[in-house]
């Protein structure tokens, strides 16, 4: 691996493994080929046809979610310095995607559903040609000798067999998946006809690119081959180096040591475990209904939120209101930083429709909107799961003489992150989105001050087109338009009254 250039967290492992990215937040890694590639014989001549061919795999530390994907790329230059992570998985960043003056492309493999970019499902492989919206992709998987789909998970912890082939002459990019010790399918994953000579210049990079998130992922490239102006070399298989191992070794080291001592202590333990038990399973008490079922993906545990907030200590208190306290928090199982908000809620009536209403915004994907993950519920109050926001509310920043004030450049900033936030749930969303409480303090700024809105627990869902069906007044005075303090029904002008306020 001595000609490949490795950038951002990419490593390689002992073993011969490239490792893009490892168990960090929202970073990038990228490896590269380190001599350009000759794609034209003249800078305004057509692009040679070219093959690709490589086995990837990606290690979740949560098996049914990923921090986003990888992708093949080919790029002007020997790295994408200016390339954000999370869901711009290391290609492009807000101000760059879709570019023509890219001269980027790219096939991904993506493990989130980005509603920004048009993507159909969080398992999809797309063709991306300057941008991420991608001219053609589909589900992950294959095409058996039977003619017959078979699905393939990306998340999945093994390794995969990709192939990339483009035809000068038809124009035609085939894309080509199978699992790992298969044959390459007859039929292609996914096509696409573009002529890429006005996408590429005559000297590119080839190479790989990786991003995590806010879950804790691994993406590694096993083996690796590229041709221009012929197929590929086949890759022998048997010679790749293996992927690590993945399962813990805490259970077993647990009843290595731990079993011997539990025999010697048999009674005792077993008295003191009934009483422990006892007190804590009516610490950690849950009201769990039928109808919660469909829902259980989104629904954390109290006790794992108590361990992450050490017991909701008021020294990681971040801020209270009319409608909560809310915590700062890290989760155990993931180390994920979270904010924790416990909501009075002494009423089972309408909890089913608003536990619903929570899911259906944790599943909003947008920059500027606080990414609501999940939520618990026990006797008399609800939890609400979000994102952390390192730098706290706008209001901070604003009154009671803060100790740092925000310039001009970053106020606009913020105001603009908000205007997008807003039109994004009044318009862009699949329902319209009456946020209902606009205000300073549900303004968050995150680590690199972009205004970020939250606070949705006030907020109601209606369809496109329809009149909102709430009728009562809810919100924080100084902020309520006229018209909403009259006749008590929350519209999207009503929010855009209280984004004036805030202005």
């Amino acid at each position: 691996l001595t000609d490949i250039s490795l950038q951002g967290i990419a490593t390689v492992t002992p073993n011969g493994l490239l490792k893009l990215t490892n168990a960090t937040f929202r970073k990038t890694g990228h490896a590269f080929y380190t001599k350009p590639i000759r794609f034209k014989d003249s800078p305004n001549g057509n692009v040679s046809s070219f093959s690709t061919s490589f086995v990837f795999a990606i290690h979740s530390q949560i098996p049914t979610l990923s921090g986003h994907g990888i992708a093949f790329v080919v790029a002007p230059t020997l790295g994408l310095p200016f390339a954000l992570p999370s869901q711009y998985i290391g290609l492009f960043n807000i101000s760059n995607n879709g570019n023509d003056t890219n001269h980027v492309f790219a096939v991904e493999f993506d493990t989130i559903q980005s509603s920004e970019f048009g993507d159909p499902n969080d398992n999809h492989v797309g063709i991306d040609i300057n941008g991420l919206r991608s001219a053609n992709l589909s589900t992950a998987g294959y095409w058996d000798e039977k003619d017959e789909f078979r699905n393939l998970s990306l998340i999945s912890r093994k390794r995969m067999q990709v192939w990339v082939d483009y035809d000068s002459r038809s124009h035609r990019i085939d894309v080509t998946m199978a699992p790992f010790d298969s044959d390459k399918p007859r039929k292609p994953l996914v096509s696409y006809v573009r002529d890429l000579s006005p996408i590429l210049l005559q000297d590119m990079y080839v190479g790989f690119s990786s991003a995590t998130g806010s879950v804790l992922s691994e993406h590694f490239v096993a083996g690796w081959s590229f041709r221009v102006n012929g197929e590929a070399p086949m890759l022998t298989l048997s010679k790749l180096p293996k992927l690590p191992r993945f399962e813990p070794k805490r259970i077993s080291d647990f009843y290595k040591i731990g079993m011997p001592l539990i025999s010697l202590f048999l009674i005792f333990s077993i008295i003191f475990l009934a009483f422990y038990i006892a007190r804590r399973k009516k610490k950690f008490e849950e009201e769990l209904d039928d109808w919660e079922t469909e829902f259980g993906k989104n629904r954390f545990r109290f006790k794992e939120l108590y361990h992450a907030t050490k017991g909701f200590k008021e020294k990681d208190l971040l801020g209270s209101g009319g409608f909560g306290r809310v915590y700062r928090g890290i989760l155990p199982t993931t180390k994920i930083e979270v904010a924790v908000k416990r909501v009075s809620h002494d009423s089972k009536q309408g909890m089913k429709e608003f536990v619903a209403e929570i899911v259906s915004i944790g599943r909003m994907s947008h920059r500027n909107l606080v990414p609501l993950l999940g939520y618990c519920r026990r006797r008399g109050e609800l939890l609400l799961v979000y994102d952390y926001m390192p730098n706290g509310s706008l209001d901070r920043y604003l009154y009671n003489n803060p100790e740092v004030t925000l310039d001009w450049k970053q106020r606009f900033k913020v105001i603009k992150g908000v205007a997008s936030a807003l039109f994004y749930l009044h318009e862009e969303w699949e329902q319209v989105v009456i946020h209902r409480d606009v205000k300073a303090s549900n303004v968050l700024l995150d680590g690199e001050l972009n205004g970020r809105l939250g606070d949705f627990g006030l907020a109601r869902l209606c369809g496109h087109g329809l009149d909102p069906l709430t009728t009562h007044v809810a919100g924080t005075w100084g902020y309520l338009a006229p018209d909403h303090i009259r006749t008590g029904k929350a519209t999207t002008g009503t929010d855009v009254f209280a984004f004036g306020v805030l202005l």
